[in-house]
């Protein structure tokens, strides 16, 4: 209680501006976003790729008679606003041209993935109503979820954003989701759907508005407050659309065009595609150290479907000893894991475990990554102020490929570590250099510069040319200092000054910071 309150009071310190508000529409000029369609795509295609997805599909589309869906229907303006209008909802849904793009987007681009996606919804879409209901939140926000990961909790965004609500390091911390080094509750879909709840909660606390609580998500209530106080304390989204960062601007308007394609779909001709095994689960509270291998060949279910429903341990193992975790099998196993529960604690036990029950060489657990094919192997060493985002950018090649090809779990790199880089054969020597380079010059690359930290009156150097000094003002969170300086992360910050959360901050505070670089 005493953590939430505090939470509370620095969202409320960042709540200095008019209460006014006013309607209008937004400028026909509207384009979509391509950080929302290339993320959301990126997604999509993840959450294809995973075994429940790929294995356990019902429907075959190319099965289906194509006379049916040989023509993509298209409607009238008029019909996309009178079907937006008709959808129950507390949040506005607005109607403009880049609604209507997002729209085609989702029920003509990416129509056979958004029948999977449609599909996968009936499995997690009512937890997520439940849970909304009981923090007294609009039940129709699940829609976020499909924005920010495709409904995909393996989803990583480039700046380390994880899991289906996509969650920073610092933001899942204060909202009390573990991460260590065999846990990230940022993948589980229902913990951190409690606390992404629990974050919208607080967002409407400081707006009263759920739109720009819904902006807020995506951006920081930070950039939203920057966003009114610019446009004179209006408080509509459309009217200070222009003041947000521009993948906010896309966010919102697909929000809007996600309800209405889930509300809509069988009038666009999309088919729903079920998995099987998602949809009846089971969770078992675990209490023992116990390794996802041991339920797998003594159970008989795929380990690759064990990892897909229980994607938040990074190890495949689940360390119960002194604490309880749940593991989530097929409904159809769940008898035959609580008959056999000793035994599959014993299965193996001396492979996985040390005769102290501590466990045994968990990183010979990773699968063996396969090389890929028509591509040269280009080695990097992990340098400080380096993140899996900065790297996927220099070399041009996904976080996810990263991560796979060097068995790596999450984004934890460190300094030193060498990453295999699969680079297309011929373009090898673009690339060869780029372990050489400055920071500066590797962000230059890719045609991006390396701001300074602003100057302020509460920033000042330490005589030790080392450090930076920063004085907390009111409204500062952790992310938005740490976008101060280069190479610097919330939990650099975290652990300099032995801080525990990010709601321990307090205005007139001065914290240490060690810029990278």
């Amino acid at each position: 209680m005493y953590k939430r309150l505090l939470l509370l009071i620095i969202l409320f310190s960042q709540f200095l501006f008019s209460h006014a508000f006013s309607n209008s529409t937004t400028k026909d000029t509207l384009s979509i976003s391509p950080t929302v369609i290339t993320d959301f795509e990126t997604n999509l295609d993840s959450l294809i790729q995973l075994w429940y997805v790929k294995n356990t599909i019902k429907t075959d589309y190319n099965s289906i008679n194509n006379d049916s869906i040989s023509v993509i229907p298209e409607f009238s303006d008029s019909i996309y606003i009178e079907r937006l209008q008709n959808i129950p909802s507390i949040v506005n849904l607005s109607y403009n041209k880049i609604v209507r793009n997002y729209i085609h987007v989702y029920t003509k681009q990416r129509r056979e993935s958004v029948g999977k996606m449609i599909g996968l919804s009936d499995y997690y879409f009512p937890k997520f109503e439940e849970i909304f209901e009981s923090y007294g939140i609009p039940t129709e926000l699940k829609y976020m979820a499909v924005i920010e990961s495709a409904l995909n909790p393996r989803a990583v965004s480039r700046v380390g954003a994880t899991g289906m609500w996509q969650f920073m390091y610092g933001t899942a911390r204060m909202y009390d989701l573990t991460i260590n080094s065999y846990v990230d509750e940022r993948r589980d879909p229902i913990k951190s759907a409690h606390a992404a709840a629990l974050f919208m909660k607080d967002l409407y606390s400081m707006f009263n508005d759920w739109t720009l609580v819904i902006a807020a998500y995506n951006c920081g209530p930070g950039n939203v407050n920057k966003a009114i106080r610019r446009s004179g304390g209006k408080r509509d989204f459309w009217q200070i659309f222009y003041r947000l960062p521009r993948e906010t601007r896309g966010y919102v308007p697909a929000y809007i065009a996600a309800a209405y394609t889930f509300n809509y779909y069988e009038e666009h001709g999309i088919i729903p595609q079920f998995p099987e095994i998602t949809i009846a689960t089971d969770s078992i509270i675990i209490s023992d150290d116990l390794h996802l291998k041991q339920v797998s060949e003594v159970l008989g279910i795929p380990m690759k479907a064990l990892r897909d429903l229980n994607p938040q341990y990074k190890l495949d193992i689940i360390p119960g000893k002194g604490s309880k975790y749940p593991l989530t099998l097929p409904i159809n196993f769940t008898g035959d894991f609580i008959d056999q529960q000793d035994s599959i604690l014993a299965y193996k036990k001396s492979v996985f475990f040390n005769s102290d029950n501590t466990i045994r060489n968990p990183q010979k657990s990773y699968y063996v990554p396969q090389a890929p094919t028509n591509r040269t192997k280009i080695i990097y060493t992990v340098k400080s102020g380096d993140n899996l985002g900065y790297i996927s950018e220099w070399y041009h090649v996904r976080i996810s490929d990263i991560r796979y090809w060097n068995n790596v779990r999450g984004n934890m790199i460190r300094v030193g570590q060498k990453l295999n880089i699969y680079v297309p054969k011929g373009n090898a020597a673009k690339y060869a250099d780029i372990n050489k380079l400055s920071f500066e010059e590797k962000q230059g690359r890719i045609g991006k510069t390396v701001s300074k930290p602003e100057k302020t009156k509460t920033t000042t150097k330490s005589t030790n040319t080392n450090y930076v000094y920063y004085k907390v003002r009111s409204g500062d969170t952790l992310w938005e200092i740490a976008k101060k300086y280069q190479g610097v992360t919330e939990n650099d910050i975290m652990k300099l000054n032995n801080i525990s959360s990010g709601r321990s901050l307090k205005a007139g505070q001065t914290i240490k910071i060690k810029p990278k670089g």
